[in-house]
């Protein structure tokens, strides 16, 4: 059996706040659609669904966000996650330039949750507080000699 990870669904409050924070960061939309129906109670398993969506898809068409707003049943506010708390975690980029990336999510007013890290002169990582509470890592990978 061939598999292949196809997308990230995300929940968040603000679709048109999240689809900026994202096509700042360099994504792109490859669709938007709102969605209600049986096939969707059935898929998601929520009664009554009804969601507005966007697809978003990275540059190299490699990977792709699916977020959703619901407007029924009504969205559950919860508090952000932590990056120990089991579930979800959190969704990773690749960038060629963290400092230019932290500039944009600043933008948004998303900030690190400490700081920015290195790791064993491979990586500089951080972790923002992005739109809705979402755990995005941003990381550079440091250019060898």
């Amino acid at each position: 059996m061939a598999i292949r990870l196809d997308n990230v669904g995300i929940a968040v409050r603000n679709l048109d706040a999240a689809i900026a924070f994202f096509t700042d960061l360099g994504l792109t939309v490859l669709g938007r659609d709102t969605v209600s129906g049986e096939w969707t109670e059935t898929a998601v398993g929520l009664d009554g669904n009804h969601a507005h969506i966007a697809m978003l898809q990275t540059p190299d068409g490699q990977a792709r966000l699916e977020l959703f707003e619901y407007l029924h049943p009504e969205a559950i506010e919860t508090e952000p996650t932590r990056p120990n708390e089991i579930g979800m975690h959190r969704v990773a980029f690749a960038v060629d330039d963290l400092d230019e990336a932290l500039e944009v999510a600043a933008r948004h007013g998303c900030h690190p949750l400490r700081g920015v890290a290195t790791y064993e002169d491979l990586y500089r990582l951080t972790y923002v507080r992005g739109p809705s509470g979402i755990i995005v890592m941003l990381a550079e990978e440091l250019k060898r000699g």
